[in-house]
């Protein structure tokens, strides 16, 4: 199985912190970091970075020997091969055998070795070592402090590469007789997809002396290494790290010219590959930091220039508004005077009798006020008795909902541990009532949901939240999934018991929300666990 996830580089531009040509950079990119545009006129390249599967083993160490076999993938389908895993004092050793290996340079003029990798179930890939052929054979002896791995042989560039390409040409296979327990989750892994290297340039651009026939394979891969970083922009933004790598280069090439033995050649050209890999990785992160400080600069520029205008056309709107209020207001003056002397007369007119109507209202009003505050009197203590009522009725009522929830909690606390809580009672179900890393219920965890059922079914107006949680070992998704199971488990067998399925529900919060420390054995099983959350009114708890 492959997939396919579109990442733009920028000549490689790809962030992280600085790192010395001395110590190996991370690889940037395994990381999905986009880039859409630059200001500097650096230009743009599409990488693709492919998924894949691996069957992963764990070898167990100290086991003793086992052995598996390599088979070629579609870009080498005649290549075969096995290895002999061992274990001992916590090192895995791997002694493998590749025939029929086609030369790597016809996948591309960048490709010049084979290197062995080890996948984790949890896709980390390690570089295990070079891999050359002979004629069309190789082998290889190396060992890891791995336990659970697959393991794969890609074409690369030079043997110090940090990230497998996705030329992989070779994949371990599992005997019926290899010993060592399959992983149950398949390896999925980053490639570097064809071209990345080249940073997607023309393969011509690519400046490499031929190797000279009897010249070592290291001095191959040594030009190729510096001319790949200089492709990625090494030589202008990791220029210390370019240069050691160039001039451990020269000083192999110096080496050859003058007839020097194999190890004088050897020992700086195998140095200027890996010096000149984290030139190339630490120049793609710093391209990434320049990138990000501009996109930062102009986002800053862009911002001020909106605010800028925001407050022009703010202030162009409040003039305009003054404006039409004061315009508005001399209108409204001038209509205020015509009415004024228009009514003038009107009023005065009518002051004298609605100053009688007044003293007839004000004398009405005496006498309805009289009668009002009598009734008010009256509703005043009709409305106290009543409230009085209503304030014994719900007490008791509040305490009949605690002896029923006080009761059912001493009854469920008898079958399965049983809290109070502000959400309702909550009955815990441990980790050892399910097989291990199942979901299936072990008979004595019927037994006991039987019981709880015959308490519950009796009160069918309450309602069940099974909540299933476990430690945090394992992967975020399995441990999700887990949960949602042993959660859907508990309510099936609960349904099944005649508790009503509407009034049952049911969440998975994997190794969310830990009850205590998962640094030790102890920690963890209590972390492992399914709630039952019995909630409703007739308890005095709202449904959740």
């Amino acid at each position: 199985m492959v997939t396919r996830t579109a990442v733009l580089v920028a000549c490689g531009v790809l962030s992280a912190g600085a790192a010395s040509a001395q110590t190996a950079a991370p690889n940037p990119t395994q990381r999905p970091t986009a880039v859409v545009a630059t200001d500097n006129g650096v230009p743009l390249f599409r990488v693709t970075v492919v998924g894949r599967t691996t069957p992963a083993v764990n070898y167990r160490p100290r086991s003793g020997e086992t052995k598996i076999d390599f088979a070629g993938t579609p870009l080498m389908p005649m290549a075969t091969g096995s290895a002999i895993v061992e274990g001992e004092k916590g090192y895995i050793h791997i002694d493998a055998r590749f025939d029929k290996l086609a030369p790597p340079t016809r996948f591309g003029r960048e490709y010049l070795t084979y290197v062995l990798w080890a996948i984790t179930p949890e896709g980390r890939a390690t570089n295990l070592g070079e891999v050359q052929r002979d004629d069309a054979d190789a082998r290889v002896k190396v060992t890891t402090e791995l336990q659970a791995f697959g393991l794969i042989l890609t074409a690369e560039p030079y043997f110090a590469v940090t990230q497998p390409s996705d030329v992989v040409v070779m994949e371990n296979v599992l005997r019926d007789n290899t010993r060592g327990r399959a992983e149950t989750i398949q390896a999925r892994y980053e490639l570097l997809k064809r071209g990345s290297y080249l940073m997607n340039q023309d393969a011509g651009r690519l400046r490499i002396k031929p190797l000279e026939p009897g010249a070592p394979l290291d001095l191959a891969e040594a030009r190729n290494a510096v001319e790949l970083a200089r492709l990625a922009g090494a030589d202008r933004f990791a220029a210390d790290s370019f240069n050691k790598a160039a001039g451990l280069l020269n000083q192999a090439e110096v080496a050859r010219e003058k007839h020097r033995g194999r190890n004088d050649i050897m020992q700086p050209a195998r140095q200027a590959a890996q010096t000149a890999e984290d030139a190339r990785l630490v120049g793609l992160q710093r391209q990434e930091e320049e990138y990000q400080a501009e996109q930062r600069r102009a986002a800053a520029a862009r911002e001020q220039d909106a605010i800028a205008r925001a407050r022009a056309e703010a202030d162009q709107r409040r003039q305009a508004e003054l404006n039409a209020q004061a315009a508005a207001a001399q209108r409204a003056d001038a209509e205020r005077a015509k009415a004024d002397a228009d009514n003038a007369r009107a009023q005065a007119d009518a002051a004298r009798a609605q100053a009688e109507a007044e003293r007839q209202r004000a004398e009405a009003a005496r006498a309805q006020a009289d009668a009002d505050r009598q009734r008010a009197e009256a509703s005043l203590r009709d409305a106290e008795a009543e409230a009085s009522r209503a304030r014994e009725s719900a007490a008791q009522s509040e305490r009949e909902r605690a002896e029923l929830r006080e009761r059912l909690r001493q009854q469920l606390n008898v079958i399965l541990e049983t809290r109070e809580t502000a959400r309702g009672l909550i009955v815990n179900l441990s980790d050892v009532l399910f097989d291990t890393a199942q979901a299936t219920l072990k008979p004595g965890a019927r037994e006991k949901l039987a019981r709880v059922s015959g308490i519950l079914v009796t009160h069918p107006d309450l309602k069940l939240e099974i909540e299933g949680h476990t430690d945090s070992v394992g992967s975020d998704s399995y441990n999700q999934a887990l949960s949602e199971r042993r959660a859907e488990s508990v309510r099936s067998y609960l349904v099944s018991q005649r508790i009503a399925a509407q009034s049952v529900t049911t969440v998975g919060f994997g190794e969310s929300r830990p009850v205590a420390t998962n640094d030790t054995a102890a920690g963890r099983q209590r972390n492992r666990r399914v709630e039952l959350v019995v909630s409703g009114e007739a308890i005095g708890t709202g449904t959740h």
